[in-house]
């Protein structure tokens, strides 16, 4: 076991704890990866505040990039000192799922390789446990990067992006001449924004609460936004699509009440795309009727539907091309023992990426 810092989680809405651990060696098809930055997202402040339960401790973390330091038995295609991105998508290759080509939502149980220094069990969170300054996790979960990628750009790669731009590509199988709208411009909606607008949407209508947000979102691609704010935000949106629906809404918040608005944003044979993830006790609701009669869909989405051996290296092509933003997503940067402020600093909503860096 070799001891490392990270930063716990020993009781939910608690401040974070700088601890020292003990992290194992790589098992069997496993890596150990020395992360040079891992960035905050929402998913990980949800769970550390006990929004979709899990055990404690635990160590969160799952937006992450560095470099390989050691490899397990049977690890093929990767070596010592490669730089690669390290995501929590844990696929096993052989459950009905991963065989079906949906990598994430593998239903594969996973295991930990970290315990505290008193030898007790800590919860490598999201198959990952990233706010640390090493991780071991299996190959599937990662993927090389060029030396020319730097790590705070790259880590942005492991969700935020992916789930985004994989939302509406893969997801939402968004074609060239449709319109969309993305309800929410945080760090995931900002990059469906990309997505509609690097799979061709004609129309890209954001919506969101501040007016700071929407004209972040222009900046990514919208060609419209809307104040959800307004008396009648679905008539906003109707007017910004010429008079109709959307065929694709992606959904990219975590709030009940955008969920009970999107779905009237559809146009006939629309689809809203599910993405953000509310507290588990929370409800929307809908009119099956209605939906039914115009042939639309509530359709799921994890992590953008990806399978990142062939996505991450299409997102980073673009990125060199200049066709996917990453730097302007940073909002800005912090050291491990200041992950408390840089938690603080993203719950206040203007924040689209804060980056701990551990190198």
């Amino acid at each position: 076991m070799q001891t490392i810092k990270a930063a716990l989680c020993r009781e939910f809405g608690a401040p974070l704890s700088i601890e020292e651990i003990e992290i194992a060696p790589p098992g069997a098809g496993q890596v150990k990866v020395t992360l040079d930055a891992v960035a905050i997202c929402h998913s990980d402040i949800s769970y550390a505040e006990g929004a979709w339960g899990g055990d404690l401790p635990a160590v969160y973390g799952h937006e992450a990039a560095g470099k390989i330091t050691a490899l397990g038995q049977g690890v093929k295609g990767f070596a010592p000192r490669d730089r690669v991105v390290v995501t929590l998508i844990h696929a096993c290759g052989t459950c009905p799922s991963c065989a079906g080509g949906k990598p994430t939502i593998c239903e594969t149980p996973r295991d930990g390789t970290i315990r505290d220094r008193e030898g007790q069990p800590l919860l490598k969170a999201m198959a990952c446990g990233a706010f640390a300054e090493k991780v071991v996790v299996d190959q599937s979960q990662i993927v090389k990067i060029p030396d020319s990628l730097a790590s705070d750009r790259a880590c942005l790669l492991a969700c935020g992006v992916i789930t985004g731009v994989g939302a509406a590509v893969n997801a939402a199988g968004l074609r060239a001449g449709q319109d969309a709208v993305v309800v929410g411009a945080g760090g995931v909606g900002l990059n469906a924004i990309q997505g509609a607008r690097i799979a061709g949407a004609r129309r890209i209508v954001a919506v969101d609460m501040t007016e700071d947000k929407l004209a972040m979102a222009r900046e990514f691609g919208a060609t419209h936004g809307v104040l959800a704010t307004e008396k009648s935000p679905a008539r906003a949106v109707r007017k910004a699509l010429g008079g109709r629906g959307a065929d694709v809404v992606m959904v990219t918040v975590g709030a009940i009440p955008a969920y009970d608005e999107a779905v009237k944003y559809l146009g006939w044979g629309g689809r809203a795309i599910m993405i953000g993830m509310p507290h588990a006790e929370g409800r929307a609701q809908y009119s099956p009727m209605g939906m039914s009669f115009q042939g639309q869909g509530l359709i799921g989405s994890k992590m953008g539907d990806v399978v990142i051996q062939r996505d991450i290296p299409w997102m980073i092509d673009l990125y060199e091309q200049g066709r996917l933003k990453l730097d302007e997503l940073i909002s800005g940067r912090w050291s491990l023992d200041q992950i408390n402020e840089a938690v603080a600093d993203t719950k206040a909503g203007g924040a689209r990426r804060n980056v701990i860096m551990l190198r």
